[in-house]
């Protein structure tokens, strides 16, 4: 028995992601994403964490302007990327919500959208495809259904539902960052930022029928790293654990403002829902987007009654364990 548990360590460590491999019952597939983001610090993170993890084969990585102009956000997608040690498939997106002027938050994360460590420009030219053809493509292409992982604003994701609905059929799950349903908002005193950027592209995509995984201000706000945490990621040494902790001091400095103990990982989360559902709490509920209120635009409104015929469309996350999450971060930046 012992020497049959070894042999297959070893087949497991030399053969890393097999697709389709199976070893004691589990299967070894890698859920295969397109990560759809607006570096953005969070954003970053959120990269770093996908990309370290043996369970997801990154697609593709796709770029809205959001935190920053489009022109920003791709470029600092450029960088973090590069200090990965990572060339995948890249598609800069929509440059502007799909009705609305662009809002962006210099405020938080400066006039570059990724203030704080210094990462250089890497020469790297971008795939000639707009995100949602790069996407449909690709989810077309694909032998399993994909999971998409929005970070910012839906827009990118409307386009592409409303451009190539076919292609809701082959995508697994959304698991994205946005929204709130007991925390109001952050943006607007009911809406939260990426919501309320695009919150017709969202309303396109919580009607889609998509299961949606929603990981909104509830649960984010809980998702804090905290000065010690930094300071593990820091002492890991080499690029990508700097980089991170760079980028957790500045974010830090924003919330700290605001009451925080420490830094809310929010795009974080969206990827740690698909590779560690198990740390959060969760609750179905049917979420509907305000898109015309004049003080409530970009609110995810959340059907709370107990006797209502309003089927869920979303799974909800509105707790999580904090230490693992940490943990997992950690880890992450440990692998690079």
């Amino acid at each position: 028995m012992t020497t049959c548990c070894t042999v297959s360590l070893i087949i497991i460590q030399a053969g890393g992601s097999i697709s389709g491999l199976t070893i004691f019952g589990v299967n070894m597939k890698k859920i295969p994403v397109i990560i759809d983001c607006d570096p953005g610090h969070d954003d970053a993170i959120a990269l770093v964490l996908a990309f370290a993890s043996e369970k997801l084969d990154v697609l593709a990585v796709t770029v809205a302007g959001g935190n920053q102009t489009l022109v920003k956000t791709l470029r600092n997608a450029k960088k973090v990327l590069y200090c990965m040690g990572k060339r995948p498939l890249l598609a800069a997106g929509a440059d502007k919500p799909m009705f609305r002027e662009l809002q962006i938050a210099p405020a938080v994360h400066g006039e570059s959208g990724l203030d704080g460590p210094s990462l250089p420009d890497p020469d790297w030219q971008e795939d000639p495809r707009p995100a949602w053809e790069l996407s449909r493509d690709l989810i077309m292409a694909s032998a399993e259904p994909v999971t998409l992982i929005p970070t910012g604003p839906l827009t990118n994701i409307g386009i592409l539902f409303t451009a190539y609905p076919e292609v809701k059929r082959k995508i697994a799950r959304i698991s994205l960052m946005g929204g709130s349903v007991m925390e109001g908002g952050n943006w607007s005193s009911a809406a939260e930022f990426n919501i309320i950027v695009d919150p017709e592209a969202a309303d396109i995509v919580f009607r889609s029928g998509v299961p949606i995984t929603m990981c909104g201000l509830d649960v984010t706000h809980k998702a804090q790293i905290l000065p010690e945490d930094a300071g593990a990621i820091r002492a890991l040494g080499g690029k990508v654990p700097l980089m991170v902790a760079g980028l957790i001091d500045f974010f830090y400095k924003y919330h700290a403002v605001q009451g925080f103990a420490g830094a809310p990982m929010h795009d974080p989360c969206a990827v740690a829902a698909v590779i560690a559902p198990e740390i959060f709490t969760t609750k179905d509920m049917h979420i509907d987007i305000e898109t015309k209120g004049e003080h409530t635009a970009g609110m995810t409104l959340a059907d709370l009654r107990f006797w209502t015929d309003a089927k869920p469309n979303a799974t909800v996350c509105l707790d999580i364990d904090r230490a693992a999450f940490a943990r997992l971060l950690i880890d992450a930046c440990g692998k690079y």
